[in-house]
């Protein structure tokens, strides 16, 4: 392999409980890299996480059905072709509620990692 390349064939699978597909190409799992982290994700329908105020921004890049994230109080429907930056700091929540699984690319800068994350406890909220 060249020094000028790193070709990933096999992305990191984070392991869930919830239904949702991590498929994690790059960042701290996969590469060890700390720079920045690139994920492949399917949300199944009705799907949500915790609320979180990340110290990483998190850009979005829907491929098919919708995802809908709540952002310091406010609601976006993110719908397949588009795209959302949230940045670092933002309160944050992830979820679809709709019928139909939501496809989407994740890239976060520096890269994912749960202490970066900053989930709130589900029973304090």
């Amino acid at each position: 392999m060249s020094d000028s390349y790193v070709l990933q064939q096999t992305p990191f699978v984070v392991p869930t409980t919830d239904g949702k597909l991590i498929e994690e190409h790059v960042g701290l799992a996969s590469s060890n890299d700390t720079k920045l982290s690139v994920a492949h994700m399917v949300a199944p329908p009705g799907w949500s996480e915790p609320h979180q105020n990340p110290e990483f921004d998190e850009y979005t890049m829907m491929v098919r059905g919708s995802k809908q994230i709540e952002i310091d109080g406010e609601t976006v429907t993110l719908s397949a072709g588009e795209s959302l930056l949230v940045r670092k700091g933002a309160r944050v929540q992830y979820s679809n509620p709709f019928e139909e699984e939501a496809e989407y690319w994740s890239v976060c800068m520096p890269a994912f990692s749960p202490e970066l994350v900053n989930r709130e406890d589900i029973s304090s909220a």
